[in-house]
C-alpha cells in the first residue's frame, strides 16, 4: 500500500516494479501512461511533475489502476476514456474499445459523404457515429447496436459530447427498415470463431465477445450487411466496412455477388487492406 503522502517520482518507480512483475513491456513507460491518462495530462507533464507530493487517496486509486493494469485489462477500461479523431470518449467493457484503423474508416466515408443520413452499425462507444454528426453536414446520424449496455455508453458519449445521433436498439439493419440511407458505415464482427479463441488475454478476457467473432468464416455479419444493407442504402449511396485483411478479398466479392457497384479494397495506414468500399446501383 502506498505511503500516505510521497512523491509523484516514488509512486510511478513502485507502479513500473509492479508492471514489471507482471511481464508488462516497458513498465516504466506504461506506468506513466497510467497516470496521466487518469490525470487527463500529457507524459511531459507526469515527467516535470515528478518531484510532487501526492496524497494518499490519489496515489491509492493510481495503484489500484495500475493493479488493474498489472492483470492485462486493457489501458482505456482502466482510465475510463480514450481518444478517436477528435472527440474524447468514456470506454468501458459495455463496447469495443475503438482502434486507430477505424479512424481511418470514418475518414474514408467523409471523403465521400458528409450531407444527408448516415448510420452506423455496431456503433458500441459510438464513435463513427459521433465522429459523422461531429465532422459533416448530415440531416440525421444513427446509431444501432443489438447491446442494450453498448448503446447506453454511446448515448452517454452523445449527451456528453453535445452532439445529435438517433440512437437504435437491434440487430445490424433491422432497426432502419423502411429507411433510406446516403451512407452506412460499420466495423462489425469480423474474426473467425478460431481467431477469437486465439486472440490474448487482454482482448479476449476483457472486450465484449459480442463484437469480435463472426462465424466459422468471419463473414456472417458482414455477409449479411451486404445483403441486408441493400434495402436501407439509397441509390447512388455508399457502404463503408471495416474488414479482417485476410479476408479482403472474399468480402469483396461478396460484395459484387450482391450486386454493389465500385467495390474497392483499400489499405489502412500499415498497408494492411482494411476497408471495403461498395455503392449501391441507381437502378437499386
Amino acid at each position: 500500500m502506498p505511503e500516505a503522502t510521497q512523491t509523484l517520482q516514488g509512486l510511478l518507480e513502485s507502479a513500473g516494479q509492479l508492471l514489471a512483475a507482471a511481464g508488462v513491456p516497458e513498465p516504466r513507460r506504461e506506468a506513466i501512461r497510467v497516470w496521466s491518462d487518469l490525470d487527463r495530462s500529457s507524459a511531459a507533464a507526469t515527467l516535470l511533475a515528478r518531484g510532487e507530493s501526492v496524497v494518499g487517496e490519489r496515489a491509492m486509486a493510481y495503484i489500484a489502476a495500475v493493479g488493474r493494469r498489472a492483470a492485462g485489462e486493457p489501458l482505456a477500461y482502466v482510465t475510463g476514456w480514450t481518444g478517436f479523431r477528435r472527440l474524447t470518449l468514456a470506454t468501458d467493457a459495455r463496447a469495443l474499445i475503438p482502434r486507430p484503423e477505424t479512424e481511418g474508416l470514418v475518414e474514408l466515408a467523409l471523403a465521400r459523404v458528409q450531407q444527408g443520413t448516415a448510420a452506423d452499425i455496431g456503433t458500441g462507444t459510438g464513435a463513427i457515429a459521433l465522429s459523422l454528426a461531429d465532422e459533416g453536414d448530415f440531416e440525421s446520424v444513427v446509431g444501432v447496436d443489438i447491446s442494450p449496455d453498448a448503446l447506453d455508453l454511446a448515448r452517454s458519449n452523445g449527451a456528453h459530447l453535445g452532439l445529435s445521433v438517433e440512437w437504435l436498439a437491434g440487430d445490424l439493419v433491422a432497426p432502419l427498415a423502411g429507411r433510406q440511407l446516403d451512407l452506412v458505415v460499420s466495423n462489425p464482427p469480423y474474426l473467425t470463431d478460431a481467431e477469437y479463441a486465439a486472440l490474448g488475454p487482454s482482448v479476449r478476457d476483457f472486450e465484449p465477445r459480442l463484437a469480435l467473432p463472426s462465424g466459422p468464416d468471419g463473414l456472417t455479419a458482414i455477409r449479411r450487411l451486404l445483403d441486408e444493407g441493400r434495402a436501407v442504402t439509397a441509390p447512388g449511396g455508399w457502404m463503408l466496412l471495416e474488414v479482417d485483411s485476410r479476408r479482403a478479398a472474399a468480402t469483396a466479392a461478396l460484395a459484387e455477388g450482391f450486386g454493389w457497384r465500385d467495390v474497392s479494397v483499400l489499405d489502412d495506414l500499415f498497408g494492411r487492406a482494411r476497408y471495403l468500399l461498395a455503392r449501391q446501383g441507381f437502378n437499386g
